[in-house]
């Protein structure tokens, strides 16, 4: 029992005396006196310790913490080391385990008080990329990985992209409010260049495009304050989570389009066996917070970058370093419109469309049979870029290649299948292809066998408008005018 409570009891209960019940407790009788004055246990309050070390040092410390605090980055921070090599050098003589507490009293008293939040359902969604690992094809490469967080539920949508540029941004806003089926009132995010373009403390400066989705959804945008991540802490640390519990081991596919889908499986799958403290699933809790979200507009947002490019003579265009060719023709326009998706982008020249899959910064992407008119007329040119053209059109294509280099050399054979790229734009490739193969099976690899390709049949018949159906037109041979030029008698 309470040395207090025992004390009190037998002098105020019992009515012992002062004095007996000091020898008793063995204790004195002024702490009998203190216990009887007050119920509480009293403690004696030490003397508070002199430091006469700290009060000659700690207005120069105070001085340097003032001085070098905006002289430094995350990396290069302030350390009690290198606060006592400091004074050391000024010449006062103190130990670094004393330089050591009065910086951790310092940088508590610095210490940001955080406040604990409420989230209500559909209110709010967190946004941010987490660099990850992915093997494609045997090949480990750094990819982004979008992070949508519903706030209240727990639902959390991911997509994996190439690059973290502002087509990836947009292209994931559509697909995480189309996979939650509903719009948060407002989405909370770093001050990103794809959607920041100037920071006006306390405001911000949009760019265009985020500006266009947040009308298109009419969702409010929210910004962290700078270089400050925890204003956002529930996404961060979902995206660290994510790292660990589903990229590990780093997970393989052909494609990244298949490794994202998987990973998203795998998160909903996730919602419906996590449960709360409740005993609430995250699927549970998102029906209620879907309610609550404002519906899809009719029509999803279009998160393609439009940019007019110039079309060179070699009939290249690039945008950011990447270079695509496109069809020899759209020289004559000078000027394309590309349609820049998150993988892959539209090249649009009066009512033809060209699609080209993006490839990396400082990449090309050459199609020779872009250049089938030019080929046809420049066998020298053939010659050179054979491999590249017949590897595009396949079979029996390159089979001829290797035919024609072997019997006949490169030069006679840029020649010949100059004239066979003659009929291939002619009559297409695929009438040329079948003509071809029936030429190789019957064995005609001589060079008149393999140049009477070029001269492709007219069909047996045409179809014509019903009105001319009646019209007989007869035929004619140059040898039905030998008639003519017999002199009669």
């Amino acid at each position: 029992m309470d040395q207090v409570h025992v004390i009190r009891h037998k002098v105020l209960v019992e009515g012992q005396s002062r004095r007996s019940v000091a020898e008793q407790m063995g204790v004195s009788r002024n702490t009998v006196r203190k216990y009887l004055s007050s119920p509480e246990p009293i403690t004696g309050m030490r003397a508070k310790r002199k430091h006469p070390v700290l009060e000659k040092i700690g207005p120069r410390l105070d001085e340097l913490l003032e001085d070098w605090s905006g002289r430094t980055t995350k990396k290069q921070r302030l350390t009690a080391s290198r606060l006592h090599q400091q004074l050391i050098n000024e010449g006062y003589q103190v130990g670094q385990t004393t330089v050591r507490s009065y910086v951790q009293q310092w940088k508590r008293e610095k210490a940001e008080v955080f406040v604990p939040l409420v989230h209500r359902a559909g209110e709010e969604a967190q946004v941010d990329f987490f660099e990850v690992t992915v093997e494609l094809g045997g090949e480990r490469k750094k990819y982004w990985m979008f992070l949508m967080r519903l706030m209240y539920s727990g639902r959390d949508f991911c997509w994996i992209y190439e690059r973290c540029d502002q087509v990836a941004f947009l292209d994931a806003h559509v697909r995480a409010f189309a996979h939650f089926g509903g719009i948060p009132g407002r989405c909370i995010y770093d001050n990103l260049k794809p959607a920041v373009k100037k920071i006006l403390f306390p405001g911000r400066q949009l760019t265009q495009r985020f500006m266009a989705l947040c009308s298109h959804y009419l969702f409010e945008p929210c910004f962290a304050r700078p270089g400050v991540g925890h204003d956002k802490g529930g996404v961060e640390a979902r995206g660290r989570g994510i790292r660990l519990q589903h990229l590990v081991p780093i997970p393989r596919g052909q494609t990244l389009r298949a490794v994202a889908q998987e990973l998203l499986a795998n998160l909903d799958r996730q919602a419906i066996t996590k449960r709360d403290r409740k005993g609430l699933s995250v699927m549970d809790k998102f029906g209620d917070e879907q309610q609550k979200m404002r519906s899809l507009p009719a029509h999803p947002f279009e998160p393609r970058l439009v940019v007019p490019l110039c079309i060179d003579r070699k009939s290249l265009v690039r945008y950011r370093g990447e270079t695509y060719s496109l069809p020899s023709h759209f020289c004559a326009a000078a000027e394309v419109m590309a349609y820049v998706g998150p993988t892959d982008i539209r090249f649009v020249h009066r009512d033809e469309i060209v699609v080209r899959e993006r490839v990396s910064k400082h990449g090309q992407q050459i199609h020779y049979r872009d250049y089938l008119i030019e080929l046809s007329k420049k066998p020298q040119a053939v010659r050179q870029v054979a491999p590249e053209l017949v590897a595009e059109m396949g079979e029996p294509f390159a089979a001829l290649w290797l035919i024609l280099e072997k019997s006949h050399g490169g030069k006679t054979a840029g020649r010949i299948f100059a004239r066979v790229l003659d009929a291939v734009v002619d009559h297409g490739e695929a009438a040329v292809g079948q003509a071809m193969k029936k030429a190789l099976a019957a064995g005609k690899q001589h060079l008149l066998g393999l140049a009477a390709l070029t001269q492709m049949s007219l069909p047996d018949e045409i179809d014509v408008p019903e009105p001319l159906k009646s019209y007989v037109v007869e035929s004619a041979r140059a040898t039905d005018f030998d008639a003519l030029m017999e002199v009669t008698p």
